[in-house]
């Protein structure tokens, strides 16, 4: 074999036995050290929003299945921290004074563009960040008030005083949509910042207080208000932020169709694809830096089974959440060549979203 000695090919044959048996012993070593850590105790999530929206129902939703699956099954529970498009959330998990894998955050998935702008509220580095999972794509869109006058992009871009949408803050889907359309189309809204999430945007809306919103396209046929809407014809849909046109949506143009129509140049395209990367990312898990490697293994592959847990596919179905799960691993890469852009792209971002 090779030329190789009897003597030779079992010493090899040795090694390799020796390699496998280390490797084992290294797996169940840190499984034991996950499963003595997490007995007996509780993971808080942190969502970066108020209840009732998407963020929230995967945050409960996972919060039931995870546990099954962490060795210790430890108690899982949800605290709501809203603020500042979840600024406030992201900062207290980034800076934990003890990273030790117990306090995860779920929020917003445009964090990124707040950090690449440079906002001094920002106390964190994304790609620091310990991605532990998502659970669906998130592309963007508009609807309006079918009772304005805006029944298309170019209705925005000619409308005489412009239309008031509701944003949560400077980080929100709604409020950088709002100036990528600015830059892209010249098309002019006034974004409304505040809110605390989007249940309260909608309930705006309804009253009559704004007339549009920008935001993903799951929750808005997964939930009321939005079931009642389209049964009542009560709003209209101008455009979607995906690659590609949702079946839901397959009458409604996507940004880039309308960039091309528009005949926008190339870097438009770029900054589109950054401002709208969030829809890749997500809903993402995340803890913070410094978290031991062991636990974020353990909280990633608790992630990954309870995806494809029967019990949570079925709530989901019922609960109208789309799945489509993304790794951490896979997330951790997608954040990094975000944010790796030429220099001429962040500087239209920082100047698009400066304040």
């Amino acid at each position: 074999m090779n030329g190789e000695s009897p003597f030779t090919l079992r010493r090899h044959l040795a090694f390799f036995l020796t390699l496998l048996w280390l490797s084992a012993g290294f797996i169940a070593g840190a499984a034991a050290q996950s499963e003595s850590f997490y007995n007996g105790k509780t993971v808080r999530i942190i969502v970066g929003s108020t209840p009732g929206g998407f963020y929230d129902r995967w945050a409960r939703l996972l919060s039931r299945y995870m546990p099954k699956h962490l060795p210790g099954n430890p108690n899982f529970v949800v605290q709501n921290m809203p603020g500042a498009s979840s600024v406030v959330a992201a900062n207290y998990v980034y800076n934990l004074p003890k990273p030790d894998g117990l306090t995860v955050v779920m929020p917003i998935n445009s964090l990124h563009l707040d950090q690449i702008v440079g906002r001094r509220e920002v106390k964190f580095d994304v790609r620091k960040f310990e991605y532990i999972g998502s659970q669906e794509k998130t592309p963007t869109m508009m609807y309006f008030r079918a009772d304005s006058p805006i029944k298309s992009l170019g209705d925005i871009i000619q409308a005489k005083e412009p239309p008031k949408c509701g944003s949560t803050g400077t980080a929100s889907t709604a409020y950088i949509v709002s100036k990528l359309l600015l830059e892209a189309f010249k098309a002019n809204t006034i974004s409304v910042t505040g809110y605390q999430g989007g249940s309260e945007i909608d309930l705006a809306v309804e009253r009559g207080e704004l007339v549009c919103r920008e935001m993903d396209v799951p929750p808005h046929f997964g939930r009321e208000p939005f079931d009642g809407w389209h049964r009542k014809g009560f709003d209209r849909h101008i455009f979607q932020g995906g690659p590609k046109r949702d079946p839901r949506l397959a009458d409604v143009p996507t940004l880039f169709e309308l960039l091309d129509q528009y005949k926008s140049p190339p870097i438009m395209r770029n900054l589109t694809r950054i401002v709208l990367a969030s829809g890749e990312l997500g809903r993402p898990m995340m803890a913070g830096p410094a978290v031991p490697p062991d636990r974020i293994k353990a909280l990633r592959d608790a992630y990954g089974k309870a995806m494809r847990d029967p019990g949570l596919i079925d709530e989901a179905k019922k609960g109208q959440m789309d799945l489509e799960h993304t790794s951490g691993k896979d997330l951790q890469a997608h954040i990094k060549e975000i944010l790796n852009q030429p220099r001429e792209v962040v500087d239209l971002v920082k100047k698009i979203l400066a304040d």
